[in-house]
């Protein structure tokens, strides 16, 4: 069926906090016996001063003219253009550790000129044209959940940057029952997007650490991948249809669900980082919301015991829900967090979750077999394990919030390989990022665990925690690029579902190669003919020969 007229989510979204994560009622104090933890293990002694208010954050002065300011106002109307200090502020950077310690610093931080809302997408086609023929980049927003730089544009050769916040186009558009699909504007946050469809019995099931606050735009645009993947599929295995806006004109993709009729253009678009438009629509599969979830917990002795029971559920089934395995470090860690994963003193070695949604009949039954073969492979239950992990499942940006205040330096990075690359991928990761922030004199503590499972490999998610320097942004880059120098080494890919984003362009061109990138800057010439959308993001800048000199001579200049 259809509904009868769009329909928005009606629960109210708490404002995320300008210089952390998630909802500031929420942030809490580092618990004391990790506090303890850090002091030991890492030596990190002293605390940061508190972050300066959003009002004495240093922003890059406006440089967008007033002339072109005014003929996008009145594309959106005046409500919707704001250049106040504070919507400058918060629609300025991401959520990686780098750009909350340049937040906490106080900046100076680069921020858009001014922040447009459209509420249609005849408006978002309006403002990319218009933005065209005066020389101003443009940065889709959604949630603001980048951890890669995905909303720092290089727009020093363009006239302003506006920041295009998709917010307003947050309806559930269509639902087709029949087909299992709906239609979803790209603003609507993950909890609006369940809460609109659960309402009439379906789920999407995508549950990515950034659920509460990033956009299914985001989703897309970055490949997302959530918690549930290895039920679900990633969120690009779900779209099945979009629209996009560009500065040339609309692409409508998506007429089945599979087609010979050449290559899927779909998938060009998904993960481009708004690069070569902006998502307006989706089209997304749906599945019926689940009558039981249930979640466990299984200890192996090894790390490698525990990834081969992955795989083999992976490859012969049954392939649960929700599939997770944590390393030696990252298990031992949380065994020192009591109520992190239940019964902790019954879990040694390495801690898998696993979890199953579905009817009642369907989880007892892949439950059953799958406790059968992992109990095979010499895996120990650790009751309540599942469930406190459920409990505290987007709980962990929080507690980065938490170490950073109190002198720790820690981000994530992840990648993902085939399985018979895993394990070196691994080692050699681990023993780059001990090798490098060693030589900085702050040895880290490096946690991994596998977050998502296919047939043929897996993703590796990394954790670093170690004592902050002076200046801890350029300590950071250091280690990531000791670590992705050791990710394309071991055959790995740059990245699972962070996205490209700016810090992971340059090994990103590496990974593809050359021919790739020039494949990509012709599908961009040919959308973004003057470079304007998301400049330096996914691709480096300067490869677009503009077809307009417009700007160059325009009278506003």
């Amino acid at each position: 069926m259809s509904i009868a007229q769009p329909a928005r989510a009606s629960q109210s979204h708490p404002l995320m906090s300008w210089s952390g994560w998630g909802d500031p009622n929420r942030a809490a104090a580092l618990p004391e016996g990790l506090h303890q933890l850090v002091r030991d293990a890492l030596d990190v002694r002293e605390g940061r001063p508190a972050p300066a208010t959003i009002d004495q954050l240093e922003l890059s002065p406006v440089r967008l003219p007033d002339q072109t300011r005014d003929g996008l106002s009145a594309i959106v109307g005046a409500g919707q253009a704001r250049a106040d200090h504070e919507v400058r502020a918060r629609h300025a950077v991401g959520k990686s550790t780098i750009d909350l310690l340049r937040l906490r610093a106080g900046g100076p931080i680069a921020a858009p000129d001014l922040v447009l809302t459209p509420g249609s997408h005849e408006e978002v086609l309006a403002v990319l044209e218009l933005c065209s023929v005066r020389g101003v980049a443009v940065v889709p927003f959604g949630g603001g959940t980048s951890v890669v730089g995905g909303l720092t544009p290089e727009a020093e050769r363009f006239t302003g940057v506006v920041a295009l916040d998709v917010g307003r186009l947050d309806e559930l558009i269509e639902l087709d029952e029949e087909s299992r699909l709906a239609v979803l504007g790209p603003g609507l946050r993950g909890p609006e997007a369940e809460a609109l469809l659960v309402a009439r019995g379906y789920t999407i099931g995508h549950f990515p650490q950034s659920f509460e606050y990033a956009s299914l735009g985001g989703f897309a645009a970055a490949r997302s991948s959530g918690q549930a993947s290895a039920g679900y599929g990633r969120f690009d295995d779900l779209v099945l249809g979009l629209r996009l806006a560009t500065p040339t004109g609309t692409l409508t993709l998506g007429r089945a669900p599979k087609s010979a009729a050449g290559p899927d253009l779909r998938q060009l678009v998904l993960g481009s980082e708004g690069a070569f438009g902006v998502i307006t629509s989706l089209t997304v599969a749906i599945r019926p919301a689940p009558e039981r979830r249930l979640y466990g917990g299984y200890a192996f002795p090894t790390f490698s015991a525990g990834a081969a029971a992955l795989r083999g559920l992976a490859q012969d089934g049954p392939t649960p829900t929700i599939l997770r395995l944590s390393d030696e470090a990252e298990t031992a860690l949380n065994l020192a967090r009591p109520g992190q994963i239940g019964a902790g003193d019954q879990a040694g070695g390495c801690l898998a979750i696993v979890g199953f949604e579905g009817s009642a009949e369907d989880v007892a039954a892949r439950q059953a077999v799958s406790a059968h073969r992992l109990t095979r492979a010499d895996a120990t239950p650790v009751p309540g394990a599942g469930d406190a992990w459920a409990a505290g499942r987007y709980h962990a940006p929080y507690l980065r919030d938490s170490l950073l205040q109190a002198g720790a330096l820690v981000e994530t990075l992840e990648t993902v390989s085939f399985w018979s690359s895993l394990h070196a991928l691994h080692r050699a990761v681990g023993e780059a990022l001990r090798e490098s922030l060693g030589a900085l004199g702050t040895p880290p503590v490096v946690l991994c665990h596998i977050s998502h499972v296919y047939p043929a490999g897996a993703s590796l998610y990394f954790t670093v925690v170690c004592a902050q320097l002076e200046e801890p942004v350029a300590q950071w880059q250091t280690a990531k690029r000791a670590a992705g120098e050791a990710i394309l080494g071991t055959g790995g890919s740059i990245t699972h579902h962070h996205g490209v984003g700016t810090d992971h362009r340059e090994l990103y061109e590496r990974e593809i190669g050359p021919l790739a990138v020039a494949a990509l800057r012709a599908v961009k010439q040919t959308l973004d003919p003057d470079g304007i959308l998301n400049p330096g993001i996914l691709l480096s800048p300067g490869g677009e020969t503009p077809s307009r000199t417009s700007h160059e001579t325009s009278p506003d200049q």
